[in-house]
């Protein structure tokens, strides 16, 4: 049981614990590290200055409560118990170190105090929010810092984050342990900026924060077509980056986007668990109170001149969250908005988005036209769900054998099995 183990995700860590700990201490050990990993993982990064010795020491505090909760059962307070040792695990660590700068930076540290007892720099008395900052550091790349702060803060796993990005999972483990290095050689600051710093800072961690919101929204992997947590973390800690940057567009843009896509939630599964797509969705199903105040956020920014990508996309979902009944959905209005959207950010999935939106609006005959020109390209070969959008024009257009082979390759390629099991529905239904 006491060993050395090897940084995990919080995924893949949290299956390991269930797969060795007690029945009776599952699910306290399950919830604490779901919910609290990355508040404990930040924290410890701001004490101790060091991702690896902040992530070992929390799997060690992690460790120790599996044997000590078995026999003595769970504390009142088992996030602050599990910080505390954490603290302790980090202090002993850099003791054993043989390195006379660690050891002093050891001996320069008094005993921790349990969580609800610490204090924090950040002005909103979170250390996730100064971590994001730190992550998105000017001194990185875009793709590290994007990387980092999804693992580390995130706690999403290197195949969640290479799906994202469509790359190699060993592309993804280098850029890790460069980014961590450069934040250990470079003494980047664990804190939030300064109001002249925020800006060059803003690009990186609007970011992190979509991707860990779509990684909650739709699950890459596993059973589960929504990670509900991972998409509330976003949506709370965009709302934190909202008020340190009042009125700043782009913020309120990403918040308005995230709320009406998590507006959804409710109606994206029947009471099967089945997938239910966008058309198909109960719409009194939404959270109307999440579209309101969505509403009401791009509202009060009144008109934009050069609007920015979320903003753009946020005036797409509101123009689904504004239609009554799917048939009413302003198609060439969503059309017109991706067309500006793939001028300030091109990009092959935002192509796909409004071949498809085309495709509504003016015939579905158009909107393949411009699938076949991405497919030309190759960019979204890999891409289940090119493949699944091409399948349903197909389908549509009654061009079934065309249809199911676009289904089987889109089939192929998903991993989330809400997502596979909607696809063998219509694969069953042009196949027939």
């Amino acid at each position: 049981m006491h060993q050395t183990w090897q940084w995990l995700p919080a995924a893949e860590f949290s299956a390991t614990l269930v797969a060795v700990m007690p029945e009776d201490v599952r699910t306290v050990v399950e919830s604490v590290f779901r919910r609290e990993s990355g508040k404990i993982i930040a924290g410890l990064i701001r004490r101790f200055g060091d991702f690896d010795i902040a992530e070992e020491a929390m799997q060690d505090a992690m460790l120790a409560a599996l044997d000590h909760w078995a026999t003595e059962g769970a504390p009142g307070n088992p996030a602050a118990w599990i910080t505390t040792t954490a603290q302790r695990k980090a202090i002993d660590r850099l003791r054993r170190s043989r390195t006379r700068d660690e050891y002093q930076s050891a001996a320069n540290h008094d005993a921790p105090a349990p969580l609800d007892e610490m204090e924090s720099p950040s002005p909103f008395q979170d250390d996730r929010l100064p971590l994001i900052f730190t992550c998105c550091h000017p001194a990185l790349g875009l793709d590290a810092q994007v990387v980092l702060t999804l693992r580390t803060l995130g706690g999403l796993t290197t195949p969640e984050i290479a799906r994202a990005f469509l790359v190699p999972e060993a592309t993804l483990a280098q850029r890790l342990v460069r980014a961590k290095r450069k934040i250990r050689e470079a003494k980047i600051p664990y804190r939030v900026p300064s109001a002249e710093q925020l800006p060059e800072r803003l690009e990186a961690a609007l970011s992190v924060l979509y991707l860990i919101f779509n990684e909650g929204y739709s699950a890459t992997a596993g059973d589960a077509l929504v990670r509900r947590d991972l998409a509330s973390e976003a949506i709370r800690l965009t709302r934190l980056l909202l008020e340190l940057m009042p009125g700043q567009h782009d913020v309120a843009g990403l918040l308005a986007l995230m709320l009406l896509q998590d507006s959804r939630r409710a109606a994206r599964l029947d009471a099967d668990g089945e997938l239910v797509v966008l058309e198909g969705q109960d719409r009194d199903k939404w959270d109307h109170g999440q579209i309101a105040e969505a509403l009401r956020l791009l509202e009060g920014l009144g008109r934009i001149v050069d609007p920015g990508p979320y903003l753009l996309q946020a005036a797409i979902a509101a123009e689904h969250a504004r239609a009554a009944k799917a048939q009413k959905t302003d198609w060439s209005r969503i059309a017109i908005l991706y067309g500006a959207l793939q001028r300030i950010q091109p990009s092959p999935v935002i192509a796909l988005n409004r071949a498809v939106a085309v495709a509504m609006a003016y015939g579905y005959e158009q909107g393949l036209a411009l699938m076949d020109e991405l497919r030309q390209a190759g960019e979204l070969d890999h891409y289940h769900l090119y493949h699944a959008a091409r399948a349903d024009l197909l389908r549509r257009l009654g061009r079934k054998d065309e249809a199911a082979a676009a289904y089987r390759v889109a089939l192929r390629l998903a991993t989330n099995q809400a997502e596979r099991r909607y696809l063998e529905r219509r694969l069953s239904d042009v196949s027939g």
